[in-house]
């Protein structure tokens, strides 16, 4: 774990949502999107087509900026890269949108998607304008996990020696459990259509999940003779405890929206039309926190969970000696005390 330090960036809240539109106004421009870089992939996956999302734009908003980000390409400004990725960065009003951008796989986890979802982790991490973040899943599904055809090629991710395996998971999807763990704004997993395998672990991943009514989970990797090598094993018992995690890892059934409600693996089902609009309205209450004390606060959440109650009680000192010391928090009181909104600086 790394040491504390008081959090460097902006963002307040994150979303990971599956195959619906912002309720935002973004402009009408489509998204490009390309599929696999990896060269095991079809060729079909390399052609640029164009995304069925289109966002419209708030009045009065900033301009959307919608860039694809992937490791060793940065923004262009506020405008769009010129360059198509698996993983598409768009950013209106201070709300970033991640999009899974590989539909034609239903965003199985790919290496390109491992690389760009990771750097833009990163970049959420460092950048002060950005105020919450959703990724979504383009298409009909958040993820399908792995990606089938490979696992019967053996290719990619499920080729090679034993030493080239075990080295590809911890160079490759390794990768996004790591991410999302050192990801300093709160998440919000927002889920519609299958979280399958590895999809169903990066929704676990996040701090709190949403499902659309047409959301479906499964934690799938003995169907096709696999362990969960995500990371899964560590984040599911954690989300739903252990006696559900194990029925749900060692059956590999399908949990439908209304019963993952009931085991806690959401907090909430609506109406697939409303997911992004139920989502966004809880982001934006999130987001209104001053975000140092925020960031604060999740890491406290989070890592008291392996912490000894003596450590826990250490860390929340050492925390509030921080969150004392920020403009944020003397506004939030003198706001509280007048009455009144407050104007936070991010300082």
């Amino acid at each position: 774990m790394a040491c504390m330090r008081l959090p460097h960036a902006e963002l307040c809240a994150v979303f990971l949502v599956g195959g619906h539109r912002s309720p935002q106004k973004f402009s009408r421009r489509p998204h490009p999107y390309i599929g696999v870089d990896d060269k095991s992939a079809p060729p079909r996956l390399r052609k640029k087509v164009k995304s069925p999302r289109s966002m419209k734009r708030t009045a009065g908003a900033r301009p959307a900026t919608a860039f694809q980000l992937q490791a060793g390409h940065t923004q262009k400004g506020n405008g769009t890269m010129s360059h198509d990725h698996p993983v598409l960065y768009e950013q209106n009003d201070g709300v970033v949108v991640l999009t899974l951008n590989e539909p034609t796989t239903r965003n199985a986890i790919s290496p390109a998607i491992v690389r760009a979802l990771v750097e833009c982790t990163e970049r959420i991490n460092a950048d002060l304008s950005v105020g919450c973040v959703i990724l979504t899943g383009a298409g009909k599904g958040f993820s399908s996990g792995g990606n089938v055809k490979q696992m019967k090629e053996r290719t990619s991710l499920f080729g090679g020696s034993p030493a080239e395996i075990r080295r590809k998971y911890q160079q490759g999807i390794q990768r996004i459990p790591l991410a999302m763990y050192g990801l300093e704004a709160p998440s919000i997993a927002a889920v519609n259509g299958a979280a399958v395998g590895a999809g169903c672990d990066l929704a676990s991943m996040c701090d709190i999940r949403i499902a659309g009514r047409s959301a479906s989970f499964a934690e799938s990797f003995l169907r096709v003779g696999l362990v969960s090598g995500d990371g899964g094993a560590w984040f599911l018992p954690r989300a739903v405890g252990m006696s559900k995690a194990c029925e749900m890892t060692f059956t590999g059934d399908f949990v439908e929206a209304e019963e993952a409600l009931r085991i806690g693996l959401v907090s909430k089902v609506v109406d697939d039309d409303k997911l992004m609009d139920e989502a966004t309205a809880l982001a934006r209450r999130i987001a209104a926190q001053p975000v140092h004390s925020l960031r604060l606060t999740k890491r406290l959440l989070r890592d008291s969970q392996q912490a000894s109650l003596a450590t826990a009680l250490e860390m929340a000192s050492s925390m509030q000696a921080l969150a004392q010391h920020t403009k944020d928090q003397h506004e939030a009181v003198l706001a509280f005390s007048e009455k009144r909104p407050p104007k936070f600086e991010r300082r």
